[in-house]
């Protein structure tokens, strides 16, 4: 119920210049009055007018979208996309940016985030301060790299697939998504209707020629018949339980990377570039660089990506333990590594497990925990085993630096860290932080 002395901003406008880039795909700016605004679809330096989507008179912050600009950023180009922009897709943030300004964007947050939540600035995070593009993802100007293996089309009332609006329920119908991987796009899943239907998942593997469609139809709704332009599976997601279920086909996507196969069953969590896999393991062994004969732990391993690396390079002496929460993922995680003796997949929350392993040492660690972070109790068990290297896989720059900053106080510093622009045109980026035990004076 809102307060008698307080009114809604929502469509008030304000005349501001543009600070700084936030963490979360906007810029701050302030009212004449103080008040901050999270202002959408402008850039740095800018003077506009921001339109309120969000926020009340007496609101913390109020939330915005730039609806005119009245001096533009040198970096600015106008949106490829036509679904980008103030009251439309909320999937891309940064459509309206250079592509080289969006990696300095994000390296602008990663910088903030290090030296606010850990007290890092990058000298001392062992980082160059640069956000490295994906193999491919360097374009002709006007050219937006089609990335997303995975797109989550919602359906509209009409039956229509289409994007939600940023923080919001409402969908924009598309009849093409830019950012959606060449895979994705030719199934034709935005030319058809899909009347009984609340979503459409799409998923086109990299590392086969797998597709695979996962349906969660309304409420009551009848599971249509699946014709699309390509072969594929389908899933059901059921609706009293919300698991997902094989309707036709296979039941997985095979993805490939660091020269093995890995099954991915149920829509489960496979890295969504193309790149992303190969770019992750490879940043992660240079950092670990595993040694014959060595004890690695794999945290929140998903399908065994990191875990399959690490134990073919520990040798049949070594022992990998991965550890995931997903059911279905912990069982694709054995099937993949079913070959490899000297690997153990444990399912259940890394928190609640790691205790009962009874592991007091370990030589190596990864982890890549989902956007929360790990968290403070589960760093501080990680820093008692006194692992001589630990790789942190990051998707989320705020929990990385808030976990940097545990990891500190249990004695282990970042010897390097790495950025890379694994989502192009959104405010994501993924980051690759090594570190080891701080050393001791003699």
């Amino acid at each position: 119920m809102q307060n008698e002395s307080t009114s809604s901003l929502v469509g008030e406008e304000y005349e501001v210049e543009v600070g700084p880039v936030a963490h979360g795909g906007h810029c701050i700016a302030r009212t004449a009055e103080g008040q901050v605004l999270f202002v959408r679809h402008t850039l740095p330096g800018e003077k506009i007018v921001a339109k309120v989507t969000e926020g009340e008179s007496d609101s913390r912050f109020l939330r915005a979208d730039a609806v005119r600009i009245i001096e533009a950023s040198k970096d600015r180009v106008e949106a490829p996309c036509p679904y980008a922009g103030p009251g439309k897709c909320g999937g891309c943030d940064w459509q309206h940016a250079k592509p080289g300004a969006q990696r300095r964007l994000k390296g602008e947050v990663i910088t903030e985030q290090l030296q606010r939540l850990a007290g890092l600035t990058p000298e001392e995070a062992g980082w160059d301060g640069t956000v490295v593009p994906a193999e491919g993802d360097k374009l002709p100007k006007g050219e937006v790299p089609a990335w997303r293996t995975r797109v989550q089309y919602a359906i509209d009332e009409d039956g229509h697939a289409g994007l939600r609006k940023h923080r919001s329920h409402d969908v924009q119908p598309i009849d093409h998504c830019m950012i959606a991987a060449p895979g994705v796009s030719e199934l034709g899943i935005e030319k058809r209707e899909w009347p009984t239907l609340a979503a459409v998942e799409a998923i086109a593997a990299t590392g086969s020629h797998d597709r695979q469609v996962i349906l969660t139809p309304k409420p009551g709704g009848r599971l249509p018949l699946v014709e699309l332009d390509k072969p594929v599976s389908v899933l059901r997601v059921e609706e009293h339980d919300g698991g997902v279920h094989r309707v036709h086909g296979r039941a997985f996507v095979r993805e490939r990377a660091d020269d093995r196969t890995y099954r991915v069953g149920s829509g489960g969590f496979w890295q969504v570039h193309p790149q992303a896999a190969y770019t992750l393991v490879k940043a992660v062994m240079q950092g670990l660089m595993p040694r014959k004969g060595e004890t690695a732990l794999d945290l929140y391993c998903g399908v065994g990506l990191f875990a399959g690396s690490i134990a073919e390079r520990v040798g049949e002496n070594g022992a990998v333990l991965g550890i995931e929460s997903g059911k279905r993922a912990a069982e694709d995680a054995r099937h993949n590594l079913k070959d490899l003796e000297r690997v153990r997949i444990e399912h259940g929350k890394v928190d609640q497990i790691l205790p009962r392993t009874g592991i007091t040492e370990a030589d190596l660690i990864v982890l890549d925990p989902p956007r929360a972070g790990a968290g403070k109790q589960v760093v501080k068990h990680l820093a008692a085993l006194g692992a001589r290297r630990i790789a942190y896989v990051a998707c989320d720059p705020a929990a990385l630096a808030r976990d940097l900053a545990y990891f500190r106080d249990g004695g282990y510093t970042v010897r390097t860290l790495r950025a890379f622009d694994l989502f192009p045109m959104t405010h994501h980026v993924e980051c690759v932080a090594i570190l080891e035990p701080v050393k001791k004076d003699d």
